[in-house]
């Protein structure tokens, strides 16, 4: 992967002047005027790793608190001993490590009274990372100590980043050959993450990708997939989709991004799909650069692989429907009650704790509750009329030629049990089997009430529908004999409140149509 830096300061950015973008900050504690003013004499023009010096300060243990609730990222605080009290520096350490909870923040004791806070007492019982007596702090100490302070600073919150980064991406691993919209997101924030401690604390960069997954630059959109600092809302992102989007499409530098930028294409099949956009805080050498690349092109492998999982998956679903068509050509007037089933399954399904993932793989299983009647007669189907009890033993061969039509791929297994066994009930007394339904998949015994429910709703050339309140009336008798009781009580729950009247309502346009009249068998 190629990284395309930018070539010029944005015009809006030459304008900002001398405001610095970055900067380190220095809390700098003490109640003495003058040693705060000998203070930023001393680190005056202090500079390091291309980011200027930015010095707060505060005369009291109070004052200095509200700093920190200010200021999240001070990197050192030099901090004076004695102030309002002889040891409001000591407590001021131990808020810090102990109450905020921050180990990252590089502490300097600096006092002028060495004999009421020894040296070597402090260093043992407080967890601060230099002590210095005012009198040898020379200008040259001085910046000698803040420069060591805020390097260990970088370099602690570089390996801090790297292991949150770290942590994303081995939480995503186990999920990257099952992989979904979540796991993905996850692991480009663990990769996005990575590269911002690569850059030194940069708090400007992120990752997008062309509608996400799928898609091309074709219709030259990015989406937002992982983002970070300023560009972690809308307006940071607009501020610099186009021009990435150009760069990546054409190759060429952009011109009205922040100087010394990056834009990394992420491709798969050899085509651009989306962008890396960092703003480093330093120019980056080429092992930096190496890098970046190569966490690039893993995240175009992930793409890869959710782009071969969606079209997996799709043709899956694809089989299921093809499956679903061919019974409903065999048996015309349920073609809408396969589609309504589908629907019904996945309320329930997440009413009674599944996921709508989980939901959703149900509802598309239970479109062939009835694919078995395939190899149904068409005489005994498109019979007007009720079945005699031999035509009916027939019928109910359907749940056995479903189950050998499923039976031999892994994906349909949760078709293939609903398939087989949504005529068996709860007390045993159903088919194919005769086992009570409990010991069958939940999918399995929601289809089991929502076939019966809906049924009961629609026109047969045999009955008129059923009012929804007989129909219900009925399924709740079932509870506990035919049915599950618990299922009952969450179709019940429901279709009390409402969440089954669009799905009624299509039942309803169906009875009225002139294709309910036509013959089938339940």
């Amino acid at each position: 992967m190629k990284l395309i830096r930018t070539r010029n300061d944005p015009p809006q950015a030459a304008a900002a002047g001398t405001v610095p973008r970055h900067t380190w900050k220095l809390l700098v504690v003490d109640d003495e005027p003058d040693m705060l003013a000998l203070t930023r004499m001393s680190l005056k023009g202090f500079r390091f790793a291309d980011r200027d010096l930015e010095i707060i300060e505060a005369s009291s243990f109070l004052e200095a608190r509200e700093m920190f609730s200010r200021h999240k990222d001070i990197a050192v605080a030099l901090v004076d001993v004695v102030m309002e009290t002889d040891d409001a520096g000591l407590r001021l350490v131990e808020y810090i490590r102990k109450d905020l909870g921050n180990a990252m923040v590089r502490l300097i004791i600096r006092t002028g009274q060495p004999g009421i806070a020894p040296e070597r007492f402090v260093i043992d019982h407080y967890d601060i990372d230099d002590y210095k007596d005012k009198t040898e702090l020379t200008a040259t100490h001085l910046y000698t100590a803040v420069r060591s302070a805020i390097k260990s600073y970088r370099d602690l919150r570089s390996i801090d980043l790297n292991r949150v980064g770290l942590q994303h991406v081995l939480a995503a691993a186990p999920d990257i050959y099952r992989i979904s919209n979540r796991s993905l997101n996850q692991f480009f924030q663990g990769v996005l993450t990575q590269i911002v401690g690569l850059c030194n604390l940069s708090d400007s960069s992120f990752i997008a990708t062309n509608d996400g997954v799928i898609a091309t630059f074709d219709e030259r959109e990015a989406t937002l997939q992982a983002a970070s600092g300023r560009l972690d809302n809308k307006e940071g992102f607009e501020r610099i989709r186009a021009q990435c989007t150009q760069a990546i499409l054409t190759g060429q530098a952009p011109d009205m991004l922040r100087k010394d930028a990056y834009v990394v294409p992420l491709k798969v099949q050899n085509k651009p799909i989306g962008f890396v956009y960092i703003e480093p805080t330093h120019d980056l050498d080429a092992s930096d650069r190496a890098l970046i690349s190569m966490m690039a092109q893993q995240c175009s492998n992930a793409l890869e692989n959710l782009r071969l999982h969606v079209d997996l998956t799709r043709s899956y679903d694809h089989m299921i429907d093809m499956l679903a068509r061919i019974a409903e050509f065999k048996d015309s007037a349920t073609g809408s009650h396969i589609n309504r089933i589908d629907r019904y399954t996945r309320l329930v399904a997440i009413e009674m704790g599944l996921s709508e993932e989980e939901a959703a793989h149900v509802g598309r299983a239970s479109r062939l509750h009835d694919v078995g009647k395939i190899g149904i007669p068409d005489a005994i189907l498109r019979k007007p009329g009720r079945l005699d009890e031999a035509e009916y033993a027939i019928v109910r061969t359907h749940t056995g030629i479903g189950k050998s039509i499923l039976d031999n791929d892994a994906y349909l297994a949760t078709a293939c049990d609903i398939a087989t066994h949504h005529h068996e009930r709860w007390d045993g007394t159903g088919y194919p089997e005769g086992r009570p339904s409990r010991e069958f998949a939940l999918a399995t015994r929601i289809v089991s009430v929502i076939d019966v429910f809906d049924a009961l709703i629609s026109r047969r050339p045999y009955k008129e529908p059923w009012s929804v309140q007989d129909a219900a009336a009925e399924v709740e008798r079932g509870a506990g004999t035919q049915f599950d009781p618990a299922v009952v009580a969450a179709v019940m729950k429901l279709l009390r409140s409402g969440i089954f009247d669009p799905i009624i309502d299509a039942a309803r346009q169906q009875n009225s149509s002139p294709e309910s009249f036509l013959p089938a068998g339940d």
